[in-house]
Parts: C-alpha cells; structure tokens; sequence
C-alpha cells in the first residue's frame, strides 16, 4: 500500500468489488471467529478492525470498512484509518480549544488596539497559540508514523481476508 506525502491524517481508500455485500460482510464476520490477530467487529454495513488492547499503544490504528451497494451499481468499499476514537476525539477538542483561544486573543488584542493600550500580551498568546497548534500537528503526525507499520498491518489483512473468499477487486 502507497500512502501519499500529502498532507492526510486519515488516510482512505475505496474500491469496487465482484461480490455481494452481505458475502463480504459475513467474510469479516467469519475470520473473527478464527483468528485472534486483531478485533474485528460488525455494526450494520461498517466493519471495524482493531489492534488487541494488549499490542495496542497511544497512537495505534484502527481500520473502518463501509461495504455497500446501490442498486446496479458494484458493491463498493471505503476504508478509513485513524486512531483510536478516544485519541480523535481529544486531539478534535484540543484543536478547537486552540482555535477558541485564538480568536478570543485576536477580539482582545483588537480591543487594546482600538483604545490605543499595549497589546504585547494578546499577541504573545497568539504567537503561543499558533506554536501550540504547530505542536499538536506535528505530534498527530508522529503519531501517524508510529502506526504506519499497524496501518500497513490491517491492509494486508482486509486484502488477505478478501482474497481468501475469492472476493476480487474490479
């Protein structure tokens, strides 16, 4: 698998296949059964595939497969990697917290410039703002190296688990 030098945190994939969604499914719902690998869990037309809580660490992967069909059309599969909800989520949060701050330190240096009082503080903090967000980029991209080889991993096994039921790409 190619992952791109573009600037992807998520990265996807999707592609058509010779079968049935439901043969698809009930593939996934059959290798879970028989290997204990990795954690594969089925929630309508999304399958989840895990690193064991006891491998796991902060920043490992996890792959999620849609596996649908319209009408004639072939059934197709997306694939999403990411982390861990729990590691989204705050990573989202923090994000967001950084973002706030960030306006609100623009709307009080506005203020200050408006009454003509220094405004070293709130640019202080803006510049601290934008070096934080600069840090928590750069760490959610670390992150993403440190699971490359995991992410590489549960590719290999979607593909395996595919081809072992005679489901092809088209």
């Amino acid at each position: 698998m190619e992952f791109s030098k573009d600037i992807v945190l998520r990265p996807r994939f999707s592609f058509e296949l010779d079968a049935l969604p439901e043969k698809v499914l009930h593939a996934f719902e059959e290798i879970a059964k028989t290997q204990n690998t990795y954690v594969i869990s089925r929630v309508d037309d999304h399958v989840f595939i895990r690193i064991p809580k006891q491998k796991q660490h902060f920043w490992s992967p996890q792959l999620h497969l849609e596996i649908y069909k319209i009408e004639e059309q072939p059934t197709v599969l997306k694939g999403l990697f990411g982390p861990k909800p729990t590691v989204w989520t705050l990573f989202m949060f923090l994000h967001f917290i950084v973002a706030t701050l960030f306006i609100g330190a623009g709307m009080w240096m506005y203020s200050n410039i408006s009454l003509k009082t220094s405004y070293a503080i709130p640019l202080v903090t803006m510049v601290v703002l934008c070096i934080l967000w600069f840090v928590l980029y750069f760490s959610g991209r670390l992150g993403k190296e440190a699971g490359k080889t995991e992410m590489k991993a549960l590719h290999y096994f979607m593909y395996d688990t595919l081809k072992s039921n005679g489901i092809k790409k088209l």
